[in-house]
């Protein structure tokens, strides 16, 4: 807190300098953006070096105000666009006019990402594969949340893992999802606390992109980013913009033997402001959305747990001068969700079986940049993430399985990009603080409930029990030197950490440095085809992760899950080359990536069952499996444009992971990991105003425990969906009608388990069965 406190007097110091750089010059620039002959509304143009920048309006035309007298080097730059530079000089008191003609960018290979290098950069010059994935993806598979839309992109699965609440978590490259670091704007503050439910929790309309880089990234962003990172970029506010959105489905529809279906509603809404002189900018944006439970196979459980979550969050920028911006971010989350008993009306304890969950999430984060030099870039920020989570998980009417769970974790760090003749250097520190308390809570205290209107509110607890008392310090320093040798691109990165990780409620501590580095090359072997080739080092420490969290249970037994006390670190080492071709052939573009991947895990965690005591309780503990665990694999993606009015777009993921000693079952393979699975899209716009789009998951078989005592092999699924949207112009504005039907085929888990004695671990393929949903958005942005 303290550390937080003096980065805020920074900040203010920063501000007050800051403020004193930009004086009145009466200098202007105004222009416009045409491709094609025609002009570009809302695209990006910036002064490179500086903080200054702006949009096209509607018309394609862009001004920018007071700008500092001398040479400047101008770029425009826009989803679907290749970047455009133009130097001008301006002098004092005139006003100078410049036009971009810019080219298509189809295949998106320069689009702008940062996640690779933690540098903006081309995609096609990134030394790894970048993925993005973009709110026209979203639009087109009609993802309300990010947990839906992760599945189109190479490499990653969306995996089910609780019939009774829904707990979801992302597999890449066959790792499950503490392997993988989420990242909001850059910044690793999505906790484990978080993780257990929190993709879900996501709205796709506060994001702005999401970049996914597979493979070991613990050279720049620490721990558990050994299969890859995610990075949440949320939407800045760059121009004067809204749209508001409604979606509602319908859930189950046609599915023998189930209960009724289930409706989903979601309302959402977005605004940005910009003021005139673009030095200060505001976006709001807020979700709200309401789901009933689903029972599958009609035994009066749910297989789908209801949920009821609101969003609400803002991104605010000022200009403190032309070389130098303030930027703030805060959303919270609440959200309510409930599974098992189809019954929800009743207190949780009256139940059969209920999991229930109440979340409050609270996310904030501060960022000063100054640029020094042409364009080095020096940023200092503070993020910070709070979650207050109340729980019960019972059976059979049990009043001792209420819980409450506080995390915190904060990052504070700095950052220098510093560019040279050839080549760049970016260093920095940074320091991750967590905290987490799990208490068991004791006896309802009826007799200070809390009542309002003949209706209780809140009960409070006596005679607590903690579970875990958790903290986690990560302070690290990391670098990367990148040169460019004509054709040529190599990077040598690494980090080091000293982690220490202590839990108060068992007396034990863990403390470890660890060096990870990372080495990269590229080359171009044409404009069009580049290889790529890395090695890194990434590592997890002992800590409580997210599934640790989560208690699966039934009127039978309670699995509980817990690190052994002898737990060391696990370290990874990760091989990725890749082949990246991307060519325009006759009035076809056309797009393919091969990506071989090659991990190995010295150390690996893995499971171990336990006896089941006298009241059924079990407890997973994680163990460092003998001889550790390869995982080995490609990912392929294809790209195929034949025209501006059509797309198609195709992941396939071809993979094998395997301990090198039998584990659970006497098997030597990762459970609920399918040696291959992939996705498409393809989207139709024959017309301006009318627009057909159709996306599919495939899974193949995989292993999935029944209990302790099975081991089950799933079939494959093909979740096929289809949407249609119209626009209609509304003065300046855009109606979008739009409606469609996800899983078309209803390929749903049709082998639930039931009854209050069923496992509710065993679960898996699509997330959702036959779906049928209307909408609709309204706005001045939407194409």
């Amino acid at each position: 807190m303290r550390k937080g406190i003096l980065l805020l007097i920074t900040f203010f110091a920063f501000a007050k300098f800051g403020a004193s750089q930009r004086n009145a010059t009466d200098t202007h620039i105004i222009g416009d953006v045409t491709c094609n002959e025609k002009h570009l509304p809302f695209v990006s143009v910036v002064i490179e070096g500086t903080t200054l920048g702006t949009t096209t309006d509607e018309t394609g035309h862009f001004q920018m105000l007071n700008i500092p007298v001398g040479e400047h080097k101008v770029t425009v730059s826009g989803v679907g666009y290749k970047p455009c530079s133009k130097t001008i000089t301006t002098e004092l008191g005139i006003t100078s006019e410049i036009k971009f003609v810019v080219e298509e960018d189809v295949l998106r290979v320069e689009e702008i990402v940062v996640t690779g290098d933690r540098n903006a950069k081309n995609r096609v010059e990134s030394s790894v594969i970048v993925n993005t994935l973009t709110p026209k993806l979203f639009n087109v598979a009609n993802t309300v949340t990010l947990s839906e839309g992760l599945n189109f992109s190479p490499g990653l699965r969306m995996e089910n893992n609780c019939q009774n609440c829904g707990f979801t978590q992302i597999r890449m490259n066959g790792m499950e999802g503490p392997y993988s670091q989420i990242l909001i704007n850059g910044r690793a503050i999505f906790s484990g606390l978080a993780g257990v439910y929190g993709l879900e929790l996501i709205p796709t309309n506060m994001i702005e992109r999401v970049e996914v880089v597979r493979g070991g990234g613990s050279a720049l962003y620490g721990s558990n980013a050994i299969a890859g990172t995610i990075n949440m970029i949320l939407k800045d506010p760059i121009n004067n913009s809204y749209e508001v959105g409604l979606n509602s489905g319908l859930s189950g529809i046609g599915v023998d033997g189930a209960g009724s279906p289930t409706i989903d509603n979601s309302i959402n809404a977005n605004t940005s402001i910009v003021s005139s002189d673009s030095k200060t900018g505001l976006a709001l944006y807020g979700f709200y959305r309401d789901r009933d439970a689903f029972d599958a196979n009609g035994d009066e459980f749910s297989e789908l747990a209801a949920m009821n979550n609101t969003t609400f969050g803002t991104r605010v920028f000022h200009r403190l001068g032309t070389r130098s911006k303030l930027t703030g971010d805060f959303f919270n989350v609440k959200e309510n969700r409930r599974g098992g008993d189809m019954d929800l009306t009743s207190i949780e304890h009256e139940a059969d079986i209920a999991e229930s969950i109440k979340h409050n999430i609270t996310t904030g984060a501060l960022t000063y940049e100054q640029y020094f030099r042409a364009k080095d870039l020096w940023s200092v920020y503070v993020s910070g993430q709070n979650v207050d989570r109340a729980a019960y998980y019972g059976a059979e009417q049990s009043l001792a399985d209420y819980g409450q769970t506080d995390g915190m974790t904060y990052v504070v760090g700095s950052q220098y990009n510093a560019k040279l003749y050839n080549s760049s250097l970016t260093f920095g520190a940074e320091g991750r603080f967590e905290s987490m308390l799990d208490q068991k809570l004791g006896f309802l205290d009826l007799e200070n409930a809390v009542i309002n209107a003949d209706t209780i509110t809140s009960i409070p607890h006596t005679n607590n029990t903690v579970v875990a008392d958790q903290t986690s310090n990560t302070i690290g320093v990391f670098a990367q030197y990148e040169i460019d040798l004509n054709k040529l691109n190599i990077s040598l990165g690494g980090r080091f950490d000293h982690y220490n990780v202590s839990d108060a409620s068992n007396g034990t501590e863990k403390i470890g440095n660890v060096f990870s580095p990372r080495v990269t090359v590229k080359y171009d072997i044409q404009e069009f085809l580049q290889a790529r080739a890395s090695y890194s080092q990434g590592y997890r420490a002992p800590q409580i992760f997210d599934e640790d969290l989560h208690i699966e249970t039934s009127g039978s037994k309670k699995v509980l899950h817990e690190n052994d006390p002898n737990l060391t670190q696990e370290t990874s080492h990760s091989f990725m080359a890749s082949i990246d071709f991307n060519k325009q052939i006759g009035q076809t573009y056309i797009g393919f990536l091969a990506e071989g991947f090659y991990t190995i895990l010295q150390d690996a965690f893995a499971n171990e069952f336990g006896e089941p005591d006298a009241e059924g309780t079990i407890v997973y503990t994680r163990v460092n499996a003998e001889g550790g665990a390869i995982v080995q694999g490609i990912n392929m993606e294809f790209n195929v444009i034949p025209s501006r009015k059509a797309s198609i777009k195709a992941g396939y993921t071809l993979q094998k992971s395997k301990y090198e000693e039998a584990q659970e079952f006497g098997e030597t393979a990762f459970f609920r990991t399918p040696n291959n699975y992939g996705f498409f899209t393809c989207d139709w716009t024959p017309t301006i105003k009318f627009g057909l789009s159709a996306t599919g998951n495939y899974t193949a078989k995989m292993l999935v425990p029944y209990g302790e005592d099975y081991l089950i092999e799933s079939k494959s699924f093909f979740d096929f969906g289809t949407k249609a949207r119209y626009n209609i112009k509304l003065n300046g504005a855009t109606l979008q009608i739009f409606g469609g039907i996800k899983n078309l085929f209803n390929s749903y888990q049709s082998d639930f388990d039931s009854g209050i004695g069923r496992e509710p671990g065993y679960i898996y393929g699509p997330a959702l069965p036959r779906t049928v949903y209307l909408g609709l958005k309204l706005g001045n942005l939407i194409r």
